[in-house]
Order: structure tokens, then sequence, then C-alpha cells
């Protein structure tokens, strides 16, 4: 069901994606050669417990996760493009990171991801990275009243086309409010001008990812890490935003 969220619950949700900020903040200045990446599942965990917040991942048992996920945030490495599970990993010099968080703050929920590369990076990753980063901006720009969910779409998959990335369309962006996920799915490629109309209220994440090889995906023998079919590395931004009379506002917004 899509709901329309009122100026006083975007507020909600905006204090929401405050905290998500400030966790994926946290996290990515952690993040160096030798730090073990469960420690930062333990800081993001520490995190929620001082704020008061709900994990929306440790419980979390969809169909294609092969067990309730049992850590707080998505840490995704290298050819681990989403959902991945923190295990036990050292981070080496030169690995793409990739951090997706999503918490409940007094019962509101945002979502939002980031990648960086830890040491020194590769060319080939810094544009990657950039090109999410300019597919994330030029979905949020479509995000206005009177547009439609494939004006989001078709701007993202505009971005990766021009970059001769392809596009996977399983999993993208999705609505936000009471619960992670919801209604509408908006994919990371499409057709402008089609599908369901914006209205002032709707608030949902939008969040490109792309490989540097392939479209196709396979799951990890964790039950749910996905990992690039050629070993291709991945990276993934993603924000929360509201869409209003005004244009949309970017609740997960970070300060740096």
């Amino acid at each position: 069901m899509i709901e329309l969220r009122t100026p006083s619950e975007i507020a909600e949700l905006r204090t929401a994606g405050q905290f998500v900020a400030r966790v994926l903040e946290a996290t990515r200045d952690a993040a160096d050669v030798g730090v073990n990446i469960l420690d930062l599942d333990r800081l993001a965990h520490d995190m929620i417990r001082a704020e008061g917040a709900e994990s929306c991942y440790i419980d979390y048992h969809p169909s294609f996760g092969a067990s309730p996920f049992g850590k707080v945030i998505c840490i995704s490495v290298n050819d681990a493009v989403l959902h991945g599970l923190p295990h036990d990993y050292v981070l080496q010099d030169g690995d793409l990171l990739s951090l997706d968080f999503a918490a409940s703050v007094n019962g509101w929920v945002s979502d939002s991801a980031l990648s960086i590369v830890v040491g020194t990076p590769r060319d080939e990753d810094l544009r990657l990275i950039a090109t999410t980063e300019r597919a994330l901006e030029a979905g949020i720009a479509q995000a206005v009243v009177g547009n439609k969910i494939g004006d989001i779409s078709a701007a993202i998959g505009d971005i990766a086309h021009a970059a001769k990335l392809k596009v996977n369309t399983d999993f993208g962006g999705h609505g936000v409010g009471r619960v992670m996920h919801g209604d509408p799915h908006i994919p990371n490629d499409g057709r402008a001008h089609r599908g369901l109309p914006l209205r002032a209220g709707l608030v949902f994440a939008i969040e490109p990812w792309f490989m540097l090889g392939t479209d196709k995906i396979y799951t990890d023998a964790d039950g749910w890490t996905l990992r690039s079919r050629d070993g291709s590395r991945g990276a993934h931004s993603e924000h929360t935003i509201a869409v209003t009379e005004d244009g949309p506002i970017v609740l997960s917004a970070r300060e740096h």
C-alpha cells in the first residue's frame, strides 16, 4: 500500500534520516586498512543503542534471505554488491566498500547507502562510485510533483548507460515509512513518463547500484550477500527522499 505523509510525519522521517546519516558518516570514517568489518557493525549497533533507535536489519527475514540477517548494517566489499552480511574480514588496501544502513527512530524509518575506497584507490572504482552518485542526483531531481516513477528510473538508467554500464533491475528503490521496504518499487532503469504519478507526501528511497562488468548477480553461501556474476566490483548510493510541492527533500542528507 502506498501512503502519503503529512508535513509533520515528514519531519519525523527527517529525524530518522539524520540519525541514519550520522551512523553512515561514523562507519565511513572508521573504515580503514586493517579494520575488521565486524567492528563497523558493532559501531553502528552501539549508536543504535545510544539513540534508543531500532535496527531494521537484525531480525529482517524476507523471502530472498536465508535466515534473519543478524547484523545491523550491510557491508559489501569489492564483488559483494548488495546485502553484504558482516563477517570476520579485515579491510585491505584498495577495497571498494559499500555501507547500507536503515533504522527506525520513534517508529519512522530511513534508509541510505554510500561507497568508498579504503586506502589506495583504483581509478575505475572512483569512476564507478561517482557514477552511482550522479545517478542518485539525477533520480532525485526527477522526484517532483507531476512526474512519474518512470522519470526517476529513466534518469538513473541514462547515467548508467552513458557510462557504458549494464543495469540490474531486480533490486532498486522502494517506499519507506513505518517499514523499511514498501511500495512503490523504483527500478534503476526504465521509461520516462510511465508508472505511478508522483504526489506530494510520497516518501521513498532511491538507490542506484552498478557493477563494472555485468548486470548478473548470485547469492553467496552466507544466504544474503549478493555478488557480481563475473567477479567485478560494485558501488551503491542511496538516500531517502520526500516529494513535496516545493521539490524533493533529501531526508538522509549527510553533513560531510
